[in-house]
């Protein structure tokens, strides 16, 4: 019984193998990296589901009308847990296709999609095995058909995947010949960021008159759903929101970059629905963060500063070490120094680093509300899940990038400005419940009354960031209000699996990838709700509105949908390639 079981969990870890060679195309298929890879995943998930067979071999002796007798491989009993096996791998390769689909290129889909018909085709195969033994033992002859359809469930996937190969090939950088400089005094764009803001929030507030900042977009202004990315953490999609480009392009496809062995080969995305986090939370996988370097695509910062656009940028994710732009930027790390780090580390988290000095007094000067005060019962570690625990103060973010935001753009010189709020997002992963308790059935009436404020209270302090930056707005500016995704509540298997890790206050997520949002004001805005775009679309549509060109190898769109005719009459959509790395 025990070999039977350990034969079809390694089967099963094998098919949990191939889905992470076909999400990770470039990932190499030579035996030093591909033996520590199914090493682990074997370890990980292969004891497991040898021991869970195993107690279904057992609970069968106890509670069938025939007690079997297998042989250490009995062609009766494995094809049975081999039919298990290749449909639960099968549905694996289904979902994860599903999910991950809108963001991997067409040729690893279609190696993809070969993969799962065949590992379906397997299952089928192993279930009329199974029927054909029926009450009979099975000979050599089945025992050889058996094993030949184990070796072909598993090569066969793995051949349709390749041998291994880059994503997608991103030209070098190019610089669009303009006809002159840019006016340093033209229009503006105003970007405000947010993680895990959403409308469900936004939009009841303002019907009951208590967000008049996002009531006065709302009513003057465009607003539409923006479709999110897969995985929906802060570092892949705030990348494909800044580049233009899918993940697979940009090169960042998750929030880190995670290696079987130190110094192995890279894995850039794990598969989802198997809990597939759980192995760097147990140390299986090694994992090391992004940073600026792991950018394959231009950022908009990159390409504005080339063409001569000067920029200020607060807090926008892989920023660190901070690149040399045409005005400031400061990184996604540096409220995490403290006033000694400040001083060895702050040059390589600003630039210029001359401002070091300027942004250590921007941090003296108080912030009315301030974010922390608002929140005054949330842990530094707000939310629980792998993108809070690798931003850990995301209040304290909010915090310092107002101040710095506050500070450094006093005269208006940037003509792009963007200034991340994190902080949203963390407030939502532990307050949601308390907000909206009905679908969660087990908030007192004493919780509600004491925390069901925190969320709307801290969407106030962003609300009063959304008025300050209407005040400010020139007449040829405009203002964009970004959720690069949205949340929602935790489903009760979810809620249930939260609290056997420990995280039991968690209560929003946007792991299903729920839409985040697209506000834009402005005197050449046209009012009104346009139809759902992507976070790709961002940057088209602000290369659009100053008057430059979208590459052609931008994923995204520019949305001149959102102006009214008498701008986008007199300016027509441009092209050039590509902006390159």
């Amino acid at each position: 019984m025990l070999s039977n079981a350990v034969i079809a969990g390694a089967l099963a870890s094998g098919y949990l193998t191939v889905i992470v060679l076909q999400l990770n195309p470039g990932f190499p298929l030579r035996p030093a990296a591909l033996v520590p890879l199914a090493a682990i995943l074997g370890l990980a998930y292969g004891v497991n589901l040898a021991l869970l067979f195993y107690s279904v071999i057992v609970m069968r002796q106890l509670f069938g009308s025939e007690v079997l007798s297998p042989g250490w491989l009995s062609v009766r009993l494995l094809s049975w847990l081999c039919t298990a096996a290749a449909a639960g791998g099968a549905v694996l390769m289904w979902l994860n296709l599903r999910g991950f689909g809108p963001v991997l290129d067409a040729e690893t889909a279609r190696r993809m999609t070969t993969g799962a018909i065949a590992v379906t085709a397997a299952a089928i195969g192993f279930f009329v095995l199974a029927l054909a033994h029926v009450g009979r033992r099975g000979g050599r002859a089945s025992a050889t058909v058996l094993v030949g359809m184990m070796v072909v469930s598993i090569g066969l996937p793995v051949m349709a995947r390749g041998t291994g190969r880059l994503a997608i090939d991103v030209p070098d950088a190019q610089v669009p010949t303009l006809g002159g400089p840019p006016a340093p005094d033209g229009p503006r764009v105003v970007l405000i960021m947010l993680d895990g803001a959403s409308l469900d929030v936004i939009a009841p507030a303002v019907a009951a008159g208590r967000l008049p900042g996002f009531g006065r977009i709302v009513d003057g202004g465009a607003v539409l759903h923006l479709a999110t990315l897969r995985p929906t953490q802060a570092d892949p999609v705030w990348s494909a929101i800044a580049t233009g480009r899918q993940p697979m392009a940009n090169g960042v496809r998750s929030s880190a970059r995670y290696r079987a062995q130190q110094g192995g080969a890279v894995i850039e995305l794990l598969p989802d629905y198997c809990f597939a986090q759980a192995l760097v939370s147990f140390g299986f996988l090694f994992e090391e963060g992004h940073t600026a370097e792991s950018l394959r695509a231009r950022p908009i910062w990159s390409i504005l500063t080339d063409l001569g656009v000067a920029v200020g940028v607060v807090g926008w994710p892989l920023t660190h070490p901070a690149p040399v732009v045409n005005g400031f930027l400061v990184s996604d790390l540096f409220h995490r120094l403290d006033d000694g780090q400040l001083d060895s580390e702050g040059a390589m988290q600003i630039s210029p680093p001359a401002l070091v000095a300027d942004i250590r007094e921007a941090m003296a000067v108080s912030v009315s509300p301030d974010p922390l005060a608002l929140a005054t019962l949330v842990t530094p570690s707000p939310a629980g899940d792998v993108e809070s625990r690798r931003e850990p103060e995301p209040l304290l973010a909010d915090r310092i990038h107002l101040q710095i935001r506050n500070a450094l753009d006093r005269n208006g010189r940037a003509r792009f400005l963007a200034v991340r709020f994190p902080g949203v997002d963390a407030v939502g992963h532990h307050y949601l419940r308390y907000a909206n308790p009905t679908p969660f059935g087990d908030v007192t009436d004493a919780e509600r009354r004491q925390l069901g404020r925190v969320l709307e209270q801290y969407y106030a302090f962003l609300d009063q960031i959304v008025e300050r930056a209407l005040i400010a707005l020139e007449p040829a500016d405009l203002l964009l209000v970004v959720s690069a995704f949205g949340m929602e509540p935790l489903s009760p298997g979810k809620r249930l699996l939260e609290r056997l890790v420990g995280n039991r206050a968690i209560s929003g997520t946007h792991e299903r990838a729920p839409d985040g949002f697209l506000l834009a004001y402005g005197a050449a805005v046209a009012p009104g709700r346009p139809s759902r775009a992507s976070v790709l679309d961002v940057t088209p549509t602000v290369l659009y509105y100053l008057g430059l060109p979208v590459g052609r190898d931008m994923d995204g769109y520019a949305r001149a949908d959102l102006f009214t005719s008498s701008f986008t009459g007199s300016r027509p959509i441009t092209f050039i390639p590509s902006y390159g790395r």
